[in-house]
């Protein structure tokens, strides 16, 4: 099926099929619904890189991310899926695994289909690529990996507030011996997580015990990491989580060693995923606004179609502060 075939179907010139397949706004609407119906009838659908090649531009944006199957980068995708979709755009999605390879490897794809942007929610960012990037001239939206530029908006979460607010927030529950659960440690956005809760741990000057786990970002993780914490002396009253994917994990294991929560030891995630309001008990978290990064992402990757104008444009940063938000998993530590 072509070009040629629906238009002579539809009585109209390949032109004006075109027009209709780039929702321009030259074609009267009698005539776009015809087209679009003959479309319909014969389930045709477009060579699309034929049509970037033609057009010299794309209604395809791309989303990258480290872990799809953590519900954090499913809601930013969501939340970017249906804003493109409200402006005509696709978005085509590729996980890395934490992968550095698999990061160049969908990346450069995106650059030889010439995607209209590329958002970047990755935490293995490698040098040579924000160069790469920058010398594209491609929209790219970057969350904490890198730093802005004419053509890169970047994205920063201060992790650094968040986990103060929950150590503050434990300390004046009457907690003194805590626990922190991360995972990939040799990734910089996320060793901040961990150096971050050190960070404030300092700034008790010893008034806290602490302990330390890292392990992978899953539940089993989660689970893994709670296990380790838990063998440590003097054992801890709360567990402060990277995320909430790992807390779910950290929740089962004191489940199953028959650890009541909060009563007996409090747990604090982060991010707030969907599925955080309805852990058993409810988990206590720092909220990252997934819709609103989703929706940002998709409006700074195509605010500006005009590569001369964009490239004149300040540098844009934005940085997220999470807000607490208590629920059921956390409480005064047990009498001793």
């Amino acid at each position: 099926m072509t070009l040629a075939e629906v238009a002579r179907r539809a009585k109209v010139s390949t032109t004006t099929v075109s027009r209709v397949l780039n929702q321009s706004a030259l074609v009267n609407p009698a005539t776009r619904r015809a087209v679009e119906r003959v479309i319909r009838e014969l389930n045709f659908h477009p060579n699309l890189h034929a049509r970037v090649l033609a057009a010299g531009k794309s209604r395809t944006v791309g989303l990258v991310v480290s872990n799809l199957e953590n519900p954090f980068f499913l809601d930013i995708f969501r939340a970017m899926e249906s804003e493109a979709h409200e402006h005509g755009y696709d978005v085509t999605v590729q996980n890395t695994g934490y992968d550095r390879a698999r990061l160049l490897a969908a990346v450069h794809q995106l650059l030889q289909v010439r995607a209209a942007g590329a958002a970047i929610i990755v935490s293995e960012m490698d040098p040579a690529l924000q160069a790469e990037l920058a010398e594209s001239r491609m929209p790219t939206v970057i969350y904490d990996v890198g730093q802005p530029g004419p053509h890169v908006t970047s994205i920063k979460v201060n992790y650094e507030r968040g986990i103060r607010k929950a150590v503050e927030y434990l300390y004046a529950l009457g907690h003194r011996r805590m626990a922190f659960v991360g995972h990939h440690p040799g990734l910089k956005p996320l060793q901040g997580r961990r150096e971050a809760f050190l960070a404030t741990m300092k700034e008790y000057d010893g008034r806290i015990h602490y302990a330390l786990a890292m392990e992978a970002d899953d539940p089993p993780g989660g689970k893994r990491a709670a296990r380790s914490v838990l063998a440590s002396r003097p054992q801890p009253t709360a567990i402060l989580c990277a995320n909430d994917f790992m807390a779910l994990g950290v929740l089962g294991e004191l489940r199953e060693q028959g650890l009541k929560v909060p009563e007996e030891i409090s747990v604090v995630g982060y991010d707030n995923i969907g599925l955080a309001q309805f852990a058993a008990p409810p988990l206590t978290t720092l909220d990252i606004p997934r819709e609103a990064i989703g929706r940002m992402a998709f409006h700074a990757l195509t605010a500006d179609r005009n590569p001369a104008k964009a490239a004149a444009a300040p540098p844009r940063e934005w940085l997220v502060e999470p807000e607490l938000v208590v629920r059921a998993s956390t409480a005064p530590p047990p009498a001793r």
